[in-house]
């Protein structure tokens, strides 16, 4: 997939990339510690794109990131996004999400059968999430594994992210339990 353009900018939470065409977002990268880091992380997936200052609508989206890091509730449904190239059944995925609100989950099961798609295929889905290439912005975070547990997360800083940014929007997640107990004597 090819963009246009980009934009590397900081955030309270690191430094974050943004990707854009005529037609919309084309791509997210959530923070990292360092700009290269997000530079080389956003360009494997835009090749070709240049960086470039950010059109005033981008530099809303950029002002609204670094709002929801700080802790502000932030709705980016209403956004612009370029999907070209995704599959229908991602579309289709991408949009259900896209409607979850500001500290409101489902689970990778849960999405699949709003699709009709086999419940038991919740797997489908949850590799959607993770090709889902405008996260934050398509609330992948939202989404968790059967039972309310956190699942994968394969943005940098996996699944300590999405707790984090399931936190900043106020939803607590239980402390996962051990796989296996110890004995006490």
């Amino acid at each position: 997939m090819k963009a246009d353009s980009y934009a590397v900018f900081e955030t309270v939470s690191g430094f974050c990339g943004i990707a854009w065409s005529d037609n919309g977002i084309t791509r997210f990268q959530l923070p990292t510690g360092d700009a290269d880091a997000t530079r080389r992380l956003l360009l494997r997936r835009v090749s070709g794109a240049k960086v470039a200052k950010p059109t005033p609508e981008i530099a809303s989206v950029i002002d609204a990131v670094r709002r929801y890091f700080e802790g502000r509730e932030i709705d980016f449904s209403d956004l612009k996004l370029d999907l070209d190239g995704q599959d229908d059944l991602s579309k289709q995925i991408y949009a259900l999400v896209r409607r979850l609100a500001w500290g409101q989950t489902t689970t990778y099961g849960a999405l699949a059968k709003e699709i009709d798609v086999d419940p038991r295929l919740a797997r489908n889905v949850g590799q959607a999430m993770a090709r889902n290439p405008i996260p934050l912005i398509i609330p992948c975070h939202r989404v968790l594994a059967a039972g309310g547990k956190v699942g994968g997360f394969s943005a940098p800083g996996g699944a300590a992210l999405k707790v984090r940014m399931l936190e900043l929007e106020g939803v607590v997640m239980a402390p996962e339990q051990p796989a296996q107990h110890s004995l006490e004597f």
